[in-house]
């Protein structure tokens, strides 16, 4: 049945027609995983929580965690059976490595996982899941349908848009996070499809939640030129804390991965959990009602509440001490979380981080009278755009995502103050976004500069020619002529029993005697053979191996694997045809 309608579409709808096509019902799917992601959060935190006095501890806190990241390890190991963590950066490895395809188990199983990680009080954010969620939704239609590779890369950009637009009802913001985080080149030929997902989540986002904003925000102090400074300051604290975010977040992500067992990761992690949700309950699950509370609160029995469940209830005057307790802790419960075997992204932390930031900021401003009076619900909103801005290096996500969300549009300004100012702080010590700086140092980072981005998506594997001849150093020469006649390269390879690369014959080197039969016995290959100019590994980025070529002006040269066994020959040909190839495509509309 699929057989005959892909081959009735092939003959009756073009490529485009049918992109478009499928970009609906791209952003109609991730809307329904967005919805029930949330909807399944909901349940278990209402019946786990429900019977919580807002004025005392509960000791509860101390076991949820520990039975959600269990519960999720569970699944994971036993039913998905495949690593689902750092969703974003799942995408941008899948974009940069496989050419956009994404695993099938994808399209639901951080769903699931992620969904009992914070409904049990997981403190990560919902958002990173389902992108990816969104993503392989795309990507898999595509495969389903044989669309090609720059067409599956596009529907993984209209499956990114359309999760963040269907979670937030904010399709600018979903547009503008696929161009900045995942790179796809915003081209007249990507923008319709992307849109049309963005709007489609948003249009069934509606219809399944109804109206009602994620965040609850009423302006009531516009902004002021004399609160410039404040907002330039408030943009460089969310820089730093961003940076703070990000190194604090690797070093907990090195301790994780030097626990050799997965018992040894979910007790540490279960533990550094629970304890801090005790502390702080602000910090279960993603800690949108605690962010509400910032955003929507007028007096200080309005912005108490955030200290509900936990032991600082009810004393107001520890409430600066508790807003930056949560503040640097956040990122230790998010770390504990996913490390300990929890699944969950980093997307909601930094809406966190930045709410309580914000308010932090202005709350110590007013109580020292630094300058003009800041209004801490406002700075609440822009902390959330300046954090944002700083760890996922996407300014222009930070200013739409949060003046769509909140509503908050007369705070352009400050909102672009702030997000570029948090940004120019960041890139000082991170070239690379919290998503993209594992994929760099590997040098599989998707950029939006188009000759990197041709050398990054060029397989390696391609480009390597396997049909080689191989002589030993004791052959003589009558033997290597022969073998020079069956080759279909000029280079031959002089290897050692165990096949490694010992040297190399070039044929136009010996030239002047290889036709001279009376010199047949008197010369052997260990006499004629020249070492290579360089070896090539076969993990090496095709961006080194345009470097070797360059450094050592070879026109090929021999590839080894892991042990040093010859795997092939690279041409500097055969690469620079595929380079341009892969240029040409890219640069195509």
């Amino acid at each position: 049945m699929l057989e005959k309608i892909i081959k009735w579409r092939e003959a009756n709808v073009g490529n485009k027609e049918f992109t478009l096509l499928l970009s609906v019902f791209v952003g109609f799917f991730a809307a329904v995983a967005g919805f029930v992601l949330h909807w399944i959060i909901r349940q278990i935190q209402s019946l786990l929580t429900s019977g919580f006095v807002a004025d005392n501890v509960n000791w509860l806190y101390l076991v949820y965690p520990i039975i959600g990241i269990y519960l999720t390890s569970l699944f994971v190991k036993h039913i998905v059976k495949d690593n689902i963590s750092h969703g974003i950066t799942r995408i941008l490895y899948a974009i940069s490595t496989k050419r956009s395809r994404l695993k099938g188990h994808n399209t639901w199983s951080s769903v699931i996982a992620s969904a009992i990680t914070i409904g049990f009080g997981g403190s990560v954010g919902a958002e990173a899941p389902i992108v990816l969620t969104g993503s392989a939704i795309g990507s898999n239609l595509g495969k389903m349908f044989r669309m090609d590779n720059r067409t599956l890369m596009l529907l993984v950009g209209c499956g990114a848009a359309a999760a963040i637009a269907g979670i937030f009802k904010a399709p600018i913001a979903g547009l503008v996070f696929t161009l900045e985080v995942l790179m796809i080149d915003l081209t007249m030929a990507s923008l319709l499809p992307i849109l049309v997902s963005a709007v489609t989540a948003v249009l069934f986002s509606y219809l399944f939640n109804g109206g009602a904003s994620l965040f609850r925000f009423t302006l009531t102090d516009s902004w002021m030129m004399e609160r410039v400074p404040a907002y330039i300051l408030l943009g460089v604290f969310g820089g730093l804390i961003s940076l703070y975010f990000i190194r604090t977040m690797n070093f907990c992500e090195g301790i994780f991965g030097r626990l050799r067992h997965s018992y040894q990761r979910l007790l540490l992690g279960g533990v550094v959990l629970s304890t801090l949700i005790f502390l702080f309950p602000a910090l279960y699950g993603e800690g949108y009602d605690s962010i509400n509370i910032l955003l929507g609160g007028k007096t200080e029995a309005d912005w108490e509440q955030v200290m509900n469940n936990s032991v600082f209830a009810g004393n107001v005057k520890w409430l600066v001490l508790y807003i930056f307790f949560v503040l640097m802790t956040k990122v230790f419960a998010t770390s504990a979380t996913n490390g300990g075997g929890g699944c969950g992204g980093t997307f909601a932390p930094s809406l966190f981080i930045g709410a309580f930031c914000g308010f932090f900021f202005a709350r110590v401003w007013n109580i020292e009278q630094i300058g003009v009076y800041i209004p801490e619900k406002n700075f609440a909103m822009l902390g959330m755009a300046a954090v944002m801005a700083g760890v996922m290096h996407a300014p222009l996500t930070g200013i739409f995502l949060i003046a769509e969300l909140t509503g908050g549009y007369s705070m352009f300004i400050p909102l672009m103050i702030v997000s570029i100012c948090a940004y120019l702080t960041i890139i000082i010590f991170e070239p690379h976004s919290i998503y993209g700086m594992r994929l760099a140092r590997e040098g599989k980072l998707i950029t939006h500069h188009t000759d990197h981005a041709a050398l990054t998506l060029m397989s390696l594997e391609s480009i390597v020619e396997h049909d080689y001849t191989a002589v030993t150093p004791d052959m003589t020469l009558q033997r290597l002529v022969h073998a020079i006649s069956r080759s279909k390269l000029t280079v031959l390879p002089v290897l050692d029993p165990a096949g490694k690369v010992i040297g190399e014959v070039h044929v136009d080197k010996i030239q002047h005697i290889m036709f001279r039969t009376e010199l047949y016995n008197h010369f052997q290959v260990s006499q004629l053979m020249i070492q290579p100019p360089a070896l090539l590994s076969v993990s090496d980025s095709v961006e080194n191996v345009m470097r070797s070529f360059e450094k050592t002006k070879a026109r090929m040269l021999p590839v080894v694997n892991s042990d040093g066994m010859l795997v092939g020959y690279i041409t500097q040909a055969r690469l620079y045809t595929q380079y341009r190839r892969m240029v040409a495509d890219m640069s195509a509309e």
